[in-house]
């Protein structure tokens, strides 16, 4: 690839002290409370939350106590959250189990094409077993407009998926409006809130949300965890079959250290969410206005729409993307050219072509993505390693002008 062949290409400047990670939409470190609150789960209370004895009634305990927390943090009530090996699980139980437990003669799925692919790969699935799914486009902000969804109701409607934000631009979707459209209709509706928990306030009833997915490794918990809010009533089939966990959603047994410390993220994404987004939209708005007057050629994904505080989506023309991650890895910057999920595909990203960009233009968008440790420092030494690495990729970029500056930036 174009990436790995300018890697000899790239200026060597001596090891970086300290690492500076952009990409927590990817993942995020575990948060060290988090840390804490599991270890006791992983040596002496090791018990299998579904013996009846006293090590098993410890570990049923502690998934019971984190399930409390998990519910609060998005408005529900415990015997609503079902735990789940992490969002991609998540998103494919609500869509697979609601829509296969359907009796309808016909069905039809609604969706958005910039969807995370755990929820567009599970519609395609249904395809093949002969649901109709209709895939919505969004506009050039990357947000869906409400109104196709109204307009793309049927009567055998069983399903409408949605996410709250999404994973590459940050851009949040209307979805309490799509939540009212979906209760009108009687269709059941799901939000993919993976990248939101922790940066929005949650408040499923509000969002108007009949199932809700989450992941622990965006929550400062670890990876192997993530929970799927379903309301009470909802009509849902398991996707895997054993035992009865988990009241019969999803058998198998309790991952209880990883649940532990979901329960303790989620308890800490609350007491944060006063101040944390706040604090991390001041950090991501700095870098982006200090970068568009630095770089010329370039321009900021979906920033005409609101957008979660943590994320920022830049194409930088003439530039191939990987190869700028790699360059600034080599300074020392951690970031992505787009979704964790789709690292090393060679087509571009979908969401990116789905507002409108060109290939190459998509192929030149890198995702940096704020947390909880990064600092103005960190801002300010990404931004010199970006100004410094587009300096040079673009002198050595067969497509960019003699003279970037002397093309207009991007709006």
């Amino acid at each position: 690839m174009l990436a790995f062949g300018l890697v000899r290409a790239l200026p060597r400047d001596p090891l970086p002290m300290h690492r500076i990670y952009l990409d927590h939409n990817a993942t995020t470190p575990v948060d060290p409370q988090v840390v804490a609150a599991m270890l006791p789960f992983l040596s002496e209370i090791y018990g299998n939350a579904s013996s009846i004895h006293s090590f098993g009634q410890q570990a049923r305990a502690a998934v019971e106590q984190a399930r409390e927390s998990v519910a609060r943090l998005v408005g529900a009530r415990p015997a609503e959250i079902v735990f789940t090996s992490g969002g991609t699980e998540a998103d494919n139980l609500a869509i697979l189990g609601v829509v296969r437990a359907s009796q309808a003669a016909q069905k039809h799925v609604i969706t958005s094409r910039i969807e995370h692919h755990a929820v567009l790969n599970a519609c395609q699935s249904l395809e093949t077993e002969g649901v109709e799914v209709t895939y919505l486009p969004v506009s050039s902000d990357g947000v869906v407009d409400p109104a196709s969804i109204r307009a793309a109701l049927k009567p055998h409607t069983v399903l409408i998926s949605v996410m709250l934000a999404n994973n590459e631009l940050g851009t949040i979707q209307p979805v309490t409006e799509i939540g009212k459209i979906a209760a009108e209709a009687g269709v059941a509706f799901h939000t993919d809130a993976v990248q939101a928990a922790g940066k929005l306030s949650l408040d499923v009833s509000r969002l108007g949300a009949d199932l809700c997915s989450l992941s622990g490794h965006k929550l400062y918990a670890p990876k192997g965890v993530g929970a799927l809010y379903v309301r009470a009533g909802t009509r849902l089939v398991p996707t895997s079959f054993g035992g009865h966990h988990e009241r019969d959603r999803r058998p198998g047994t309790e991952n209880v250290p990883g649940i532990v410390a979901l329960g303790r993220a989620a308890e800490l994404a609350r007491a944060r969410l006063a101040t944390e987004p706040a604090r991390i939209a001041t950090l991501r708005d700095r870098f982006e206005r200090e970068l568009l007057s630095r770089i010329s050629d370039a321009r900021v994904n979906g920033a005409g729409s609101p957008r979660v505080a943590s994320t920022s989506n830049v194409a930088f023309r003439f530039i191939e993307g990987e190869s700028l991650v790699i360059a600034l890895d080599l300074k020392g910057v951690s970031c992505s050219t787009g979704a964790a999920c789709s690292s090393g595909a060679i087509e571009p990203s979908h969401v990116l072509t789905a507002i409108g960009l060109s290939p190459m233009d998509a192929r030149a968008s890198l995702r940096f993505s704020f947390g909880h440790a990064n600092t103005e420092a960190d801002v300010d030494a990404a931004l010199e390693a970006l100004e410094s690495a587009v300096r040079h990729l673009r002198e050595i970029s067969p497509v960019a002008p003699r003279n970037p500056r002397s093309v207009p930036t991007a709006s």
